[in-house]
């Protein structure tokens, strides 16, 4: 007999229970409805998710561009005052927003770019969003995470535990269908459905391989949730296969749903809550400006912190007094002034960012506890929507801040006057000659931020990756064992 002929033989039992499975799933109204429901709401979440991230890419584009032109455009003016008339920096979402935004919802896509203070960023949606909006926002991630296993459930609770009530087990295994031939076409049969499901997320996958998202992401993106589901279909064969009974099995399942997709991701973060505390936004503000007022006032150019820097430059340009330098000083203290406030803003903003990834890494052990943890954590990663990705555009937002304003400042302090800049109040001559050319606000280049590397994405997720494997492996291993226990019980 061929090795062809050999393999034919064993995969066509297989083939013929999950045709079987099929047919049943067939004549159950209640199954159909689930999957027909199932795949409807993952078709059309990925198509309205996709087409809100896409418009959104090109609104923010376009601020973006507005808002440098409008900064540009600005007339003849003292260099301070375009410090403080600022300027905006947008994030664009990455191409597999589409299917998971993560936190981008929630940390806002916009930040207020300007001098002597760093700003949050704004506008998230889920901030001006209403309780029922939040509630009804479902992303093709959540389908996938959340009710995508409870599908699986209503269609696959009865596998094996409606055999055993039908008394049809023992008389396969009498016929000499093994159980692994019986779980194994029943798995196929629910994995089938997985691919169901999964078939919408495959073509915007496609998608955002056009929109400029590496293949390599998007296939390891697709493996993740199909390996996800995969222990979902494992989880329900396992329950299926220890419990003597239908209800009982719908329940068990319907309890480790609940627990593992609903109660312990908020477990989960109210544990990293209380494990990594974070100061409130109040306390915070306060210590900064506790911080900021020993620096001195960068606005006053008689503040004694600045004395200093006065006989420095006094001793650099061998001159007396503040009139002869050959540039302004008063430019030249709110240069070194922005200097410092930044460096003490930034100590509080890496310190802030440090406790939020130390949650964050927190509430991602317990990806051990539940697999929708893990998947959750690598779906965010892997679609550059993580809370990583939003601490790089903060820093990258504020070295264009703090380049902006200091090139502002250098403006200020070689082509302003000194003489001319502190008489600027004395009348319309005055404030004439206390302003400079336009052409030097052309200082702004194009912001535009991009995604993470695909080989930096797929190194942070490796672990929560493990998680998910380890998930597989223990209920493939348990399936096993409990297989082989119900086979010795039914052959009695």
């Amino acid at each position: 007999m061929s090795n062809q002929t050999k393999a034919s033989l064993s995969i066509s039992p297989v083939l013929s229970v999950a045709k079987d499975e099929w047919r049943y799933w067939f004549r159950s109204k209640l199954a159909m409805s689930v999957l027909l429901i199932g795949v409807l709401l993952t078709l059309s979440s990925v198509v309205v998710t996709g087409i809100n991230m896409i418009e959104l890419a090109h609104e923010r584009a376009a601020m973006q561009n507005s808002s440098e032109d409008t900064f540009m455009d600005q007339p003849d003016r003292h260099p301070h005052r375009m410090v403080h008339y600022g300027h905006y920096a947008f994030r664009t979402p990455a191409p597999l927003s589409m299917l998971d935004p993560g936190v981008d919802a929630y940390t806002g896509n916009s930040i207020f770019l300007e001098g002597h203070r760093q700003n949050s960023a704004m506008f998230a949606e889920q901030k001006q969003s209403t309780g029922l909006t939040k509630m009804g926002n479902l992303s093709p991630a959540f389908i996938l995470q959340v009710l995508a296993p409870l599908m699986l459930i209503l269609i696959g609770y009865s596998a094996i535990t409606r055999e055993r009530e039908s008394q049809t087990l023992a008389f396969l295994l009498a016929q000499g269908t093994s159980m692994f031939t019986l779980l194994t076409g029943k798995g196929l049969a629910l994995f089938s459905i997985v691919i169901l499901i999964m078939l919408p997320v495959a073509i915007a996958g496609l998608f955002a391989i056009v929109q400029g998202e590496s293949t390599l992401v998007v296939l390891y993106f697709l493996f993740t949730y199909t390996l996800y589901l995969l222990t979902w279909t494992l989880a329900i064969l396992l329950c299926s296969t220890l419990l003597a009974k239908n209800s009982e099995s719908f329940t068990a399942l319907s309890f480790i749903w609940i627990l593992l997709c609903i109660a312990m991701p908020r477990i989960a973060s109210t544990s990293a809550s209380v494990v990594v505390p974070v100061a409130g936004k109040l306390e915070t503000d306060f210590a900064v400006l506790a911080d900021l007022r020993k620096l001195g006032d960068g606005h006053n150019a008689n503040d004694p912190a600045f004395n200093k820097l006065k006989q420095s430059l006094f001793d650099k340009y061998e001159v007396d007094k503040v009139e002869d330098l050959p540039i302004n000083f008063r430019g030249a203290v709110a240069s070194a002034s922005e200097e410092e406030l930044s460096k003490v803003l930034n100590r509080f903003a890496e310190k802030r960012m440090e406790e939020e990834l130390a949650q964050t890494e927190t509430a991602r052990l317990f990806g051990w506890l539940s697999p929708q943890i893990a998947v959750r954590s690598l779906s965010m990663l892997t679609a550059g929507s993580s809370i990583e990705t939003h601490h790089r555009f903060l820093r990258e937002t504020e070295t264009l801040r703090l380049d902006f304003v200091q090139a502002l400042n250098k403006t200020h302090i070689e082509q302003l006057n000194y003489i001319d800049d502190i008489n600027r109040n004395n009348g319309e001559e005055g404030w004439a000659k206390a302003r400079v050319s336009a052409e030097n606000w052309k200082i702004i280049e194009g912001f535009k931020f991009t995604t993470d590397s695909p080989a930096v994405r797929i190194e942070r997720g490796f672990s929560s990756l493990i998680q998910l494997l380890f998930w597989s492996v223990m209920l493939a291993l348990l399936l096993s064992l409990a297989s082989k226990n119900l086979a010795r019980r039914a052959s009695f």
